[in-house]
This record gives C-alpha cells, sequence and structure tokens, in this order.
C-alpha cells in the first residue's frame, strides 16, 4: 500500500519526476486538455482543522482528473472519539478509494495509515506538511528550472511547513537555511531524521535573519502562531518582532531572490503589505502549484 505520510522514504529523483509530471498536468490543464484518468475514483477528505488551500485544491484536482471527493468536518469524524482511529480507518476503506487526512497529531496519520486499506494522504499534521513542500518545490521549480544548489532561506518557526520543506530541500540537493529566534529552531528528533534521510541537501540555522537571506534565492516566511498555538500569540509576537520579512530584509537577499508564503498570512507581523504585494511575491503562484502537485499525487497513488 502506497502512503503519502511525509518525505523521509522519497529520493530527490522521485520528487524531480512527480513534479515534471505536475508540470504536464499544469499545462495540459492551462490548454482545457485534463484526461479523466481517475474517473470512478473517489477521494475522503478527514479534517480536524477548518481549511483553505488544501481542501479545495485537492477537491478541484480530483474533479479536474475526472474523480470525485467526500468532505468530512470533525464534527462528523470524531477521529478517536465516536471510534477508534482503527476501526474508522477499516470502516471508511470501503467506500473511497484514498483519504485525505488534516490533523493536529502526526501520531493520528500514522495511526490511521497502518489500518486503511487505501492510500492515506498527510493534508497536514503538527509535524509535517508534505503537500505543501511539493507545491513550493513546483514553484521553484518553474521559476529556476531546477531546485539543485539553491538555497531557500526561511524565517520563522521551525514548524511543520519548515521541517517538510528542509527534507524536501536535502532530498534533491539544495540548500535550507532556518532563521528563528532560539528555541524556536528545528528540535534534535527531526535534525537526526533530517541527517538520516536528506543526505544532498545542507541544512543550518542561522539566528540573524539578515545574515540568512544574503545568498537566498527564495525567502520563505509562516505565520508566527499556528492553528493550536492560539494561547502563545502574544508571547511569539515578542520572541519573533525582529524576524519580519519587511523591505529592508529582501534588500539583502539577492535581486533575483523570490518571497514566498503558505498562507493563509498575517500582514503586517510575519510580513509587511509591500512585500506581500511586491513584484518579488509569487505566494498566489505558489498556492495555485499546490493543486497541481497534488494531481500529481493522486495519479501516482492511484492510477
Amino acid at each position: 500500500m502506497k502512503h503519502f505520510l511525509d518525505l523521509l522514504d522519497w529520493t530527490g529523483e522521485d520528487i524531480v519526476q512527480l513534479l515534471k509530471n505536475a508540470l504536464k498536468l499544469k499545462k495540459a490543464h492551462a490548454r482545457g486538455k485534463n484526461k479523466p484518468i481517475l474517473q470512478g475514483k473517489v477521494l475522503g477528505l478527514i479534517f480536524e482543522k477548518p481549511s483553505l488551500r488544501t481542501r479545495v485544491s485537492f477537491q478541484a484536482a480530483m474533479a479536474q482528473l475526472g474523480g470525485t471527493s467526500l468532505f468530512i468536518s470533525q464534527a462528523d469524524a470524531g477521529l478517536g472519539k465516536r471510534e477508534s482511529i482503527a476501526d474508522y480507518a477499516r470502516a471508511i476503506s470501503q467506500y473511497v478509494d484514498a483519504v485525505v487526512l488534516r490533523t493536529f497529531q502526526h501520531a493520528t496519520v500514522e495511526q490511521f495509515a497502518r489500518f486503511a486499506a487505501c492510500p492515506v494522504i498527510n493534508g497536514l499534521s503538527d509535524y509535517y506538511h508534505p503537500c505543501q513542500a511539493l507545491g513550493d518545490f513546483l514553484t521553484i521549480l518553474e521559476i529556476f528550472g531546477d531546485a539543485k544548489g539553491k538555497t531557500i532561506a526561511f524565517v520563522g518557526d521551525g514548524n511543520n511547513v519548515a521541517r517538510s520543506l528542509a527534507l524536501a530541500s536535502g532530498k534533491v540537493g539544495a540548500r535550507f537555511v532556518l532563521s528563528a529566534p532560539k528555541g524556536f529552531g528545528f528540535d534534535q528528533a527531526f535534525l537526526d531524521v533530517y541527517q538520516q534521510s536528506a543526505v544532498n541537501g545542507h541544512l543550518s540555522e542561522q539566528l540573524d535573519p539578515f545574515q540568512a537571506v544574503l545568498d537566498a534565492d527564495v525567502v520563505y516566511t509562516d505565520v508566527w502562531a499556528s492553528m493550536g498555538q492560539e494561547g502563545e500569540v502574544d508571547e511569539r509576537r515578542k520572541s519573533f518582532e525582529h524576524y519580519q520579512v519587511n523591505a529592508d530584509l529582501m534588500k539583502l537577499a539577492p535581486a533575483h531572490a523570490k518571497f514566498m508564503h503558505c498562507l493563509p498570512a498575517h500582514r503586517g507581523e510575519e510580513v509587511t503589505e509591500d512585500v506581500f504585494e511586491g513584484d518579488r511575491s509569487v505566494v498566489f503562484q505558489q498556492a495555485g502549484n499546490r493543486m497541481h502537485a497534488q494531481k500529481a499525487l493522486l495519479q501516482w497513488l492511484l492510477e
């Protein structure tokens, strides 16, 4: 059974091949020539957290490839509450051909996949966000032609998005620099996993964000407080106040460097309005590419 829970078992060649297929699917869509390669297939989306991009991009992807999708909210899902995760996974596997999970805990995704009789996709967990990384690297591939040798400077929390981006970078031979305040960098468990899994890249951490972006091809940021961290908002604002991506920071990055954000953005906090709406920003190209990267993923899992 093929699942997509993280990027640990993927090689750089696997990622690049999937993204090249995503580019083909995107070009076919632009020409109005989507092929119903997933006709008759049903995708189940089980979300403990609210979502715009993950939900709509997966549902649109299935529709464009000829399949259908079912959305199940937390009120209906009740994962581990109304019934065990194991029973839920075995039951829903009888109805759908694949499942996308958006959960608070990564352990939920792993447990669900152990019992599911269909492919399981991690649509976001507290520890990884691999679908976001695929869309991001599709964008990098479009802009630069190749991700190998490129430098991604992530200014912000060493969160689920940063972990997946770092892993993808290491797989394809890109350099990843995390610039976060003390206490918000990568945990040691992740660093150990990176060393074992991402053998082609270079990972470093730099406290000074102005130093981190000097050689960056991409300057990336995310919100300072993610879903589930609402009680830490004030504390995190104080910790990250010097880690805002603004015009002064972007001036130090090379002239060709692009700005990326996984969205939603809190303008005026982690990024200023002028950078977000500036000509170096590719955030909506990046958001759109979630759908096309996920088309290629669904094709790989289901065709």
